[in-house]
């Protein structure tokens, strides 16, 4: 069987256009002579639909597109998509599922067993699991169509598996020519090696080839890295697509075996800076924003969040604005005047002293600065409300600047550079901020060598560094990914060589911080665990180990 992997990027809720997508590539498909043509999970209304599930407009447009825009267009090919349907008893109730279309007809359909409900995942509440597994016969062969989390539970596999129920063993058992994965499965470091080592060993096993189709994107905080692929009946990926970006590809099941494997996927920081760039184009065009404005100190942080922004959006389309104060050194404003320079950018420089001494006579008897916090987050505010004011008038979207190590422990004022749409770095560690910056500059220097070799500093009081209230960001990068992303114990980290003390003071630090990121901006998800929607901790709650 001749067959298209269409890799799409699908925008949540706008099912036209979505359909439009889907119609194009079922054309490319028929110029090619495919048999039969398969999209991601719910590509018909986009992933993750959340509560929209719950409208039923938006239920009914999805159905009226299914009906009115795509089977007429599969006369002479069949056609798998996801979509969202009702349940055949009880249709109050809802399935993840993919349908075969054939001749303008619904032939087969298969709905998702394993409903993940864990990290950004939430999806037992909206959605049945399917009653049981099944096949679909299409054009002489026995098709395994299962979806995304049903393929992440071979008992073979995992050490522990998360369901009782193994998806591939039951179809296995029902003899199937060929496995075909539907997917929308979010990005994060290390996860596409860990997919592609996990499917050669489940295709090795069955002695199946499977086909694995995955939604490319972004959506609020997730990103869809694509990456689509086919494993041989020998568990060799054979064909693999683009990372990042929408593709189509065509395979013949009859020539898979003779294809050559293709060498192991090792991700590294391109793979991050690919992700970011991505998730940030695509908030921007989903939500119907052009430009973005992004406050520049002449730190790391933000030349690198302006650097991505201007990949991202086109250089006509962001703004630095460079903010100084009595405490900003002449290098820092040097730095962000000659990153502007470097990336062609429109570059505004507004100073913030005459507001903060307004500030400071108001509240302080004798009118001078006495360098306390509440001064220190004055200025962010002032900050804020600069950026915030340029958003308004001019339509700019603010990009918040913060690393993930701020965010965790606190070192951030809220409504001040805190405020904006979009976080872009904020699941980034400091330390892999840096490679980032390395990376940005593998060709010619856009960042300044001095903001990257220079000790970090808020420039918020005379002669402050970021170690004056931090670990080193080696150290405190470390204990971070151990707790937040690992989630271990004080004494699980304890045992890798921190001090004790320090180990419970940077826990401390991160509970305590949770009232802030509560009120952040969304932020774009790279690593196995985001703050945001997949980390959800109480604010109002009195443990601490």
């Amino acid at each position: 069987m001749k067959i298209a992997l269409a890799q799409l990027n699908p925008t949540v809720g706008d099912i036209k256009n979505n359909c439009e997508k889907i119609i194009m590539n079922i054309k490319e498909a028929k110029k090619a002579n495919m048999d039969l043509i398969v999209f991601p999970e719910l590509s018909i209304i986009g992933y993750p639909p959340k509560d929209l599930l719950y409208n039923p407009d938006f239920l009914e447009t999805a159905d009226r597109a299914l009906n009115d825009m795509l089977l007429p267009e599969t006369e002479g090919i069949g056609v798998i998509v996801g979509t969202v349907t009702r349940d055949d008893e009880k249709d109050y109730l809802l399935h993840n599922s993919a349908l075969l279309l054939y001749n303008g007809k619904i032939v087969g359909q298969a709905d998702k067993t394993l409903l993940p409900n864990y990290d950004v995942f939430d999806e037992q509440r909206y959605f049945e699991p399917a009653k049981k597994r099944a096949c679909i016969d299409f054009k002489g062969m026995r098709l395994a169509v299962n979806i995304c989390e049903d393929i992440w539970n071979d008992k073979d596999f995992w050490e522990r598996p998360r369901y009782d129920i193994d998806v591939l063993e039951e179809q296995y058992s029902l003899n199937p020519d060929i496995f075909i994965n539907i997917s929308a499965s979010p990005y994060n470091l290390g996860k596409h090696e860990l997919k592609v080592k996990m499917v050669k060993q489940i295709s090795k096993k069955y002695k199946l080839p499977l086909i694995y189709v995955n939604q490319v994107g972004g959506n609020d905080e997730l990103i869809f890295d694509g990456n689509s692929f086919v494993i041989n009946s020998n568990g060799e990926r054979v064909s693999n697509l683009k990372a990042f970006c929408e593709d189509l590809a065509f395979i013949d099941t009859d020539e898979l075996k003779y294809l050559s494997p293709l060498e192991d996927v090792k991700e590294d920081i391109s793979w991050i800076h690919d992700a970011l760039i991505l998730g940030l184009r695509d908030y921007f065009r989903k939500t119907g924003f052009k430009k973005a404005v992004v406050g520049l100190s002449g730190g790391i942080d933000s030349a690198v969040t302006c650097a991505l922004a201007v990949k991202a959006l086109g250089r006509e389309n962001v703004l630095g604005v460079s903010m100084p104060s009595r405490y900003s050194s002449e290098g820092s404003k040097d730095d962000a005047r000659d990153l502007a320079q470097n990336l062609n950018i429109e570059y505004r420089v507004i100073p913030i002293e005459d507001v903060f001494k307004s500030y400071i006579s108001i509240f302080n008897r004798n009118g001078d600065a006495v360098g306390d916090l509440a001064e220190e987050n004055l200025q962010a505010r002032i900050r804020g409300n600069y950026l915030m004011f340029i958003s308004n008038r001019e339509g700019h979207m603010v990009l918040t600047t913060g690393n993930k190590s701020e965010i965790a422990v606190g070192y951030c004022t809220l409504y001040g550079d805190m405020s904006g749409g979009l976080a872009v770095i904020s699941d980034v560690p400091k330390t892999m901020l840096y490679e980032l910056a390395k990376y940005i500059n593998k060709e010619k220097t856009i960042i300044p060598i001095s903001t990257i070799e220079k000790a970090p500093s808020a420039e918020l009081r005379p002669n402050q560094k970021d170690t004056d209230s931090l670990p080193p960001y080696e150290i405190l990068d470390d204990i971070l990914k151990l707790y937040i992303e690992e989630d271990k114990s004080i004494s699980e980290i304890v045992s890798r060589g921190y001090d004790e003390a320090l180990v419970k003071d940077v826990i401390r630090k991160v509970n305590n911080a949770e009232y802030k990121r509560k009120q952040a901006a969304p932020g774009l998800k790279v690593t196995t665990k985001a703050f945001g929607v997949g980390r959800r901790m109480p604010i109002a709650q009195r443990f601490r180990p």
